[in-house]
């Protein structure tokens, strides 16, 4: 799944190019992804001006005067820029601009989303049930030691867990939650309540190393995850220490990594350098 730097790349490369731009068309081939396109969302951008494009969390934003379109891009999207070239079995929805600019969504599994919000009739975006819970974006200037540390003062499930779950902090999906707790040192099965104002400044500052490193080679490319323009991702390649990386020697220590499941997710660490016993 797309997380904070590939949705951040995304939005990078899409907004100069769409900003003040009309749909002049928008096409949707299916309908039924993870929850239906609305039926009513053709009609409602045609014509109409994206004002900018932005990100909140794992979810990509066209922002238009009327109302915001929410994109989320599931186990198995991509989003691309193209020639007018003919759509693929998995392209299911196409924005088409002026001056030959097509950008088109392709998503295999269908468990991705494009969605509407009315300013008008729904209130602020962050009021939206999407929103209205999620954390903080973790280069916000709010996401300090001292609110890190209240937050999971009460929280007993693992510190991998609470990453994940994005009600504290947005965007951190299992490969940067795996590399910054490694980065951290922490192991991933401690409580988050046993975790002290250090361990939350180390958290927070790997989380921010992580996900700059990511941004600057690309993204990472498991299976389907390319840019706007079609290259992979380069940041499990050239800076992954755990992710995927079970049975091979850990790059500080040469213990071997190890996989383990938490909920159902592969999580990778090293038992030397995030030993339990060593975190304090």
């Amino acid at each position: 799944m797309p997380e904070l730097p590939e949705i951040e790349l995304l939005k990078r490369e899409i907004d100069p190019r769409v900003k003040n731009r009309t749909v002049l068309e928008f096409k949707v081939r299916n309908y039924k992804l993870r929850w239906p396109v609305p039926e009513y969302l053709p009609k409602i951008i045609t014509n109409k001006n994206i004002l900018k494009c932005s990100r909140r969390g794992k979810y990509l934003l066209f922002h238009f005067e009327h109302g915001v379109q929410i994109i989320h891009l599931g186990m198995s999207g991509s989003i691309r820029f193209i020639k007018d070239e003919p759509p693929g079995k998995h392209d299911h929805l196409e924005w088409v601009f002026n001056e030959s600019i097509i950008l088109r969504m392709n998503d295999p599994r269908r468990f991705g989303a494009v969605l509407w919000h009315d300013l008008k009739n729904d209130g602020q975006l962050h009021e939206n049930k999407i929103f209205k819970n999620l954390g903080l974006e973790p280069f916000s200037l709010e996401l300090t030691d001292e609110y890190l540390y209240k937050k999971l003062s009460n929280k007993k499930k693992s510190i991998k867990q609470i990453i994940l779950d994005g009600h504290i902090i947005v965007g951190v999906g299992n490969i940067y939650s795996s590399e910054s707790l490694f980065k951290s040192r922490l192991n991933p099965l401690i409580p988050a309540s046993e975790l002290s104002m250090k361990d939350c400044a180390k958290m927070i500052t790997s989380i921010r190393e992580t996900l700059n490193d990511s941004i600057g080679s690309g993204g990472s490319t498991i299976k389907n995850y390319v840019s706007t323009n079609g290259e992979s991702g380069n940041y499990i390649k050239n800076h992954a220490s755990v992710y995927g990386r079970d049975g091979l020697p850990c790059t500080l220590c040469n213990s071997k990594i190890i996989k383990i499941k938490q909920n159902g997710r592969s999580t990778y660490y090293c038992p030397n350098c995030q030993d339990v016993n060593k975190k304090k």
